[in-house]
């Protein structure tokens, strides 16, 4: 990609945050599903979006905070070949947990728990970080440039 003369295109943006929520949420299943499919019975969307289960307290809420922040740094894999530029990455990264806050308001209420908001905290914080040095150390690469000689 060309980072030169930058054009606003919005259903580019769009585009981006549809892709980026989408395997965000699939990244979160595939962990739950892993990590908690072996200790319940059946993974609804209240394992997603209910605050009430994100709890220290039980060995099955820890899977699900584990989860949670696994697919934070999937996440920022993602940030780094959806948006491949590092000023971006927070701004996808908020947009992902504001849209993930109103879904879960939307099913469950506003999330009470200081669990919820601290994992989701550090999960924006590890994506947007994580995104960010990622992205800086791609656009840092030297760019190889073939020498060839004239032949004379």
């Amino acid at each position: 990609m060309f980072y030169g003369a930058i054009v606003w295109d919005p259903w580019l943006i769009v585009a981006q945050i549809v892709c980026l929520q989408c395997l965000y949420y699939l990244t979160l299943g595939l962990f739950m599903s892993i990590l908690i499919g072996t200790r319940v019975s059946r993974i609804s969307l209240v394992y997603f979006f209910d605050y009430s289960t994100m709890t220290t307290a039980t060995v099955t809420g820890w899977c699900v905070v584990g989860s949670f922040l696994l697919s934070s740094i999937a996440g920022a894999g993602y940030i780094l070949y959806l948006v491949e530029r590092a000023k971006k990455c927070l701004d996808f990264s908020a947009t992902l947990y504001i849209i993930h806050l109103i879904l879960c308001i939307l099913y469950g209420g506003w999330p009470s728990s200081i669990t919820w908001w601290i994992v989701n905290g550090i999960g924006l914080a590890v994506m947007a970080l994580l995104g960010e040095w990622l992205c800086i150390r791609r656009e840092l690469r030297e760019i190889p440039i073939a020498r060839y000689r004239s032949i004379v």
